[in-house]
């Protein structure tokens, strides 16, 4: 995957190192040069100064071809902004951003960004969010016959209901994760591009539902 990770802190060179050592190609944006200095030195992924607002730098950091973004600034408008250029703007499938002040959180929830706290997610969560859009598995009940996922709901399925995208009895819709701020669905609910759609299921269910998925980003 191309993925660009825009701020260079602690949490965003973790997270772009971590991306770069799995395999995908990584651009870091900082407007500060030494930011860059929190990568390891074997980091090979492109590194580009300048403003993450800025057209120029935000195509030199290869956003029209990006598969994935994450906004991980200290500065939560900033954070907002850029995450709903990139999805609107930019079409960007799958974007995280990263909320550190709680009473800023309208912001985000008015741009329908998918949100992380600066208190309890770090960069393996973030990471996972970015990468495992098709379900991650966050609980195992008995010997795994039933296990609960996570789904990260792309742009193809946005404004689409939870029962286009759940057609197996096998699989069960449990709550959305919208701006950070959880509820519970129904066969009539709406989703948005953003959302992390959490489900029970067995394998034959998670394994219709990924299908169904695939088969939304290529239609």
């Amino acid at each position: 995957m191309k993925i660009i990770v825009v701020g260079c802190g602690r949490i965003g060179a973790e997270l772009a190192y971590n991306l770069y050592k799995r395999g995908h190609q990584v651009s870091v944006v900082d407007e500060i040069a030494s930011s860059f200095n929190n990568l390891p030195s074997d980091f090979q992924g492109r590194m580009q100064e300048g403003d993450a607002l800025n057209q120029d730098i935000l195509m030199r950091a290869g956003i029209e071809n990006c598969d994935a973004l994450a906004a991980v600034t200290n500065n939560d408008a900033l954070n907002a902004v850029i995450s709903h250029v990139a999805q609107t703007e930019y079409k960007i499938p799958n974007v995280v951003a990263r909320n550190y002040n709680p009473l800023l959180r309208p912001v985000f929830e008015t741009f329908n960004v998918q949100v992380i706290s600066s208190t309890s997610w770090g960069a393996q969560r973030i990471e996972e969010l970015l990468i495992d859009a098709e379900g991650r598995t966050v609980f195992s009940a008995g010997n795994g016959e039933v296990e609960i996922y996570e789904l990260g709901i792309s742009q193809a399925w946005n404004e689409k209901k939870v029962s286009e995208l759940i057609t197996c009895g096998e699989c069960k819709w449990l709550a959305i994760t919208r701006a950070g701020k959880a509820f519970i669905p129904d066969e009539d609910t709406i989703m948005i591009a953003g959302d992390v759609l959490t489900v029970a299921a067995t394998m034959e269910g998670i394994q219709d539902t990924r299908l169904n998925l695939r088969r939304g980003q290529e239609g």
